[in-house]
């Protein structure tokens, strides 16, 4: 006997984001960050991550305008990196580097991970870019230091570590830094990566909910 469920991929959709808007409370968030709350909730199916969310600046208009003028993703993990929606950002180049070798030796050099060193090798493309971490809280905390030792700054950073080791303070630390770079992130361990590139296809909505 077949099973009944829902099989039609536009009323999935239509479904699920009418189930965040009854029990999300986006009402408290910015209009222009209740987009990209959508995607979040929808990517990890938890409706109370609206509680958890901090913000410093107009991260969302930062990133557009970004966008707009050519700025690159520069992302942690390639996970990350493969859930961005990569027509949404036809223009866009898209960095993932944590496999290469010069990372790998870099990480060496540096006694740190290779989320860190990677970031460390973002040097020359950061400034004015838009950042999006969802796996690493060394990469988050390595990106901190460089900022503020007069390294680049780039256009907005979406940071979502995820974990037990160092996600909660990683993340504390951007909010309290006081960097004046617009920002998005989620206190406490919830995040990774699914979070991060929903953030990011975000980006692209035209209007909530819009089809991926």
């Amino acid at each position: 006997m077949a099973r009944d469920y829902v099989k039609d991929p536009a009323e999935i959709y239509r479904l699920s984001f009418a189930t965040i808007e009854a029990e999300a409370r986006l009402d408290v968030l910015p209009a222009s960050l209740r987009a990209v709350a959508r995607r979040m909730i929808h990517a990890c199916g938890m409706t109370d991550l609206v509680d958890d969310l901090a913000w410093g600046g107009g991260p969302v208009a930062a990133a557009r305008q970004a966008l707009q003028t050519g700025a690159p993703i520069l992302t942690d993990a390639q996970m990350v990196a493969s859930g961005i929606i990569r027509r949404r950002f036809p223009k866009t180049d898209l960095v993932c580097i944590i496999a290469e070798e010069r990372v790998a030796e870099t990480a060496r050099r540096l006694g740190t991970t290779r989320s860190a060193a990677a970031v460390e090798l973002w040097r020359g493309r950061l400034q004015g870019a838009i950042v999006a971490i969802g796996n690493a809280p060394t990469a988050l905390f390595h990106l901190l230091d460089l900022i503020e030792s007069g390294g680049p700054r780039p256009a907005a950073i979406f940071a979502f570590p995820v974990g037990f080791v160092g996600a909660v303070e990683s993340k504390q630390a951007l909010i309290d830094a006081n960097l004046g770079i617009p920002y998005l992130t989620l206190r406490g361990r919830r995040g990774g990566s699914a979070i991060a590139a929903a953030a990011v296809n975000a980006l692209a909505d035209d209007k909530p909910g819009a089809a991926a």
